[in-house]
């Protein structure tokens, strides 16, 4: 039986298959380029071959994900600069630009300025849609589709059930793209320009890390010529976090962007040993720059002796006073140290050149070079403005009381002082072992002496377990750049965490960001984000708990059980469901929970090993557990995960953010009493 040529759902699956096909097209055009001819050496072949390489990439056709999600019917042609449109022309808003033989799109990407009415437009505000057609898909197959006549006063404003599904859709495997369920106030957030730095506080489920990497993926669009020449960078808190999303901006095409830990950034020096609390929050405490900026300068001395050149017969003579007048005059323009100490042998130079035009003499700029390489003048700048060594800085100030006293005067008192030296002096920078929060101070004594590459644009996710020294850190791979911050303050579960996003930023570099709050929750679903938010009174008191806008409450459970047999028996009953499930414990109870598992025989992953539809299950310790969601989760004894941290206000953190991690059920299990925070019954 043939199906009839004006059936809907059949023309958009025409289009669909002339799209991959048109796009498959394109893809072979770019391998059949020949570059023979048009490379001009060696090198510039390279170049050209990678960015071909990119190209083809780029144009991969993802089988199972839909190439577009949407269409747009206007009422009138889009305005001038948006020159694409024609009366009552239609669009298909895809992950990215497809177009036919004859160059004429297919499909629109997402990030072009004629799609952002398919996030923006409304009953309200039609932005002269006259039809917003959604598509439903199963494994890349248009199977429904759904349409919105925004600009026809007689059908009433209603929530899109395709859209319900995408958000609810089951997940397995890593982090997936939102490009079909952007929202207005996300869209924002994410069209925002390359200039500003934005950052967004957003509870549980807001989709702040998505608006994040889909705002790197629109600034690449719209400004690839200059980010493609200063970079963009994503730093997330862990690699299993980066794990997670790293498919989520090759999805939409964009293969050049970094990913890295902020460990990874200040990686001078071997990690071997960790600090206790008190030392690491005076460690990344933001008076340690000044700390080390006066044990770096204070290797600068006044030269007591005159400088003496010889050339030929003639010895040309730079008193002491006159070298004292360079050097402050260096000190004062608070260049780096080695930027500094490069200039000052040039300008020693120059004042003997002075002496040499004032006796007749024609010196031009090989004889101030010549000068400058000088014996004499290299023992005077090495006598006055030494090399140092940012390790052996941070070495000594760690290893020498005295030493730390003379510099810290004023900065830190006596106690934090002795919290931060070390009992037993290292013997070399090889030897010692090195904290995180030591290689964070090696970075700022690294940055005074030599200023740090700056990027384009730089990702800060999970930004709230920052220490203010750490954000310094990230701040200065984008002293000419901008920022997009993610974070939630609710979440912080370190003891140097985030108290305000204003002082954070201001140690970030960026004081005059814009601050977007996001509290309507897409993943998690309203019962459990409702227990959840009981501890907010006790943990961020001033943020505004999220609001699930899930019309599906989800399943939620508390459940007292008698020992891990029926943990693993939770488990078991919601791996009957589809998609990825997560067991959530305290660090301390994950081996025994290991085993328990083992003799179940039920498989299971570490956090950010990918799931499979053969191993669903993923064994998380609390410690972990921050970033990563799963459809459904079990959270085993929340008192716990409570306990298992320095202080209580720490614990109940990690227990929120463990309790929120669920997409579509969560099952509480408890043997021990639950915190008495998790019986409030009202939110403050």
């Amino acid at each position: 039986m043939s199906t009839p040529v004006d059936d809907p759902l059949s023309r958009e699956r025409s289009h669909l298959s002339a799209s991959r096909s048109a796009l498959r097209a394109m893809r072979e055009d770019v391998e059949a380029l020949d570059i023979t001819d048009v490379t001009a050496n060696w090198v510039n072949a390279e170049v050209l071959a990678r960015q071909i390489e990119e190209r083809i990439k780029a144009l991969a056709d993802l089988s199972d994900t839909p190439l577009f999600f949407g269409r747009l019917d206007y009422l009138h042609a889009p305005g001038a600069e948006q020159a694409e449109g024609a009366d009552g022309e239609r669009f298909y808003i895809g992950r990215r630009h497809v177009h036919d033989h004859d160059g004429d799109p297919m499909v629109i990407d997402w990030r072009a300025p004629v799609s952002q009415p398919f996030y923006r437009a409304s009953k309200k505000d039609p932005m002269d849609v006259a039809l917003r057609r959604r598509f439903g898909y199963t494994r890349g197959d248009i199977t429904a589709y759904e349409d919105e006549h925004l600009s026809d006063p007689a059908e009433a404003a209603r929530t899109s059930k395709l859209l319900q599904q995408e958000i609810e859709r089951p997940r397995v495997g890593p982090m997936r793209d939102i490009v079909a369920t952007i929202q207005p106030e996300q869209d924002e957030i994410v069209r925002s320009g390359l200039s500003g730095t934005v950052c967004v506080q957003g509870g549980p489920g807001t989709g702040k890390t998505a608006v994040g990497l889909h705002r790197v993926a629109y600034l690449l669009y719209a400004h690839r010529e200059r980010l493609a020449r200063t970079g963009t960078l994503v730093i997330g808190p862990n690699r299993s976090f980066l794990h997670y999303i790293e498919q989520v901006l090759p999805a939409l095409g964009e293969l050049t962007v970094q990913q890295a830990t902020v460990d990874d950034l200040v990686a001078h020096v071997e990690i071997k040993g960790t600090d206790d609390a008190t030392a690491a929050v005076v460690k990344g405490d933001a008076r340690l720059a000044r700390v080390l900026r006066r044990a770096l300068y204070a290797h600068v001395t006044m030269p007591t002796e005159p400088v003496v050149v010889v050339r030929g017969s003639r010895r040309w003579r730079i008193p002491a006073y006159e070298l004292e007048e360079l050097v402050r005059e260096l000190l004062d323009r608070d260049i780096r140290y080695g930027a500094a100490r490069d200039a000052l042998p040039q300008r020693i130079a120059h004042a003997v050149l002075v002496q040499m035009e004032r006796s007749g003499e024609a010196p031009d700029d090989r004889v101030q070079d010549a000068v400058a390489r000088n014996s004499a003048v290299k023992a005077a700048v090495k006598a006055v403005w030494p090399a140092v060594d940012p390790a052996k800085l941070v070495l000594r100030l760690l290893s020498d009381a005295e030493f730390l006293a003379v510099h810290a005067e004023g900065i830190l008192d006596e106690d934090e002082q002795k919290a931060i030296l070390w009992a037993k002096p290292a013997r070399s920078v090889k030897s010692a072992k090195w904290s995180a929060a030591d290689a964070v101070l090696i970075d700022e004594a690294t940055d005074l002496i030599q200023r740090t590459h700056s990027l384009g644009h730089v990702v800060l996710d999970e930004a709230q377990d920052l220490s203010p020294m750490q954000y310094r850190a990230v701040g200065r791979r984008c002293t000419t750049g901008s920022a997009t911050v993610l974070g939630d303050l609710a979440q912080g579960t370190t003891p140097w965490a985030t108290r305000g996003w204003q002082e954070a930023l201001t140690h970030l570099g960026k004081p005059d960001a814009l601050v977007e709050e996001l509290t309507a929750g897409f993943r998690v679903p309203t019962d459990v984000i409702t227990y959840a938010s009981r501890l907010l009174p006790h943990i961020a008191p001033g943020l505004t708990p999220v609001v699930s806008i899930r019309e599906n409450p989800g399943h939620f459970e508390v459940r007292p059980v008698a020992g891990p047999k029926d943990v693993v028996e939770a488990c078991r009953e919601l791996l009957r469901h589809e998609g990825s499930t997560g067991l959530i414990a305290a660090d301390a109870r994950v081996p025994e929970l290991s085993r328990t598992l083992a003799e179940a025989g039920i498989p299971y992953l570490g956090p950010g090993e990918e799931t499979t539809q053969d191993t669903r299950l993923t064994l998380v310790p609390a410690s972990l557990a921050k970033g990563l969601e799963y459809d459904y989760v079990v959270l085993d004894e929340p008192q716990a995960v409570v306990d298992g941290e320095p202080d209580e206000r720490t614990g109940l953190r990690r227990l929120y953010v463990a309790l929120t991690r669920a997409v579509s059920g969560l099952i509480v299990t408890h043997a021990a009493g639950l915190p008495p925070q998790l019986a409030s019954a009202t939110l403050r």
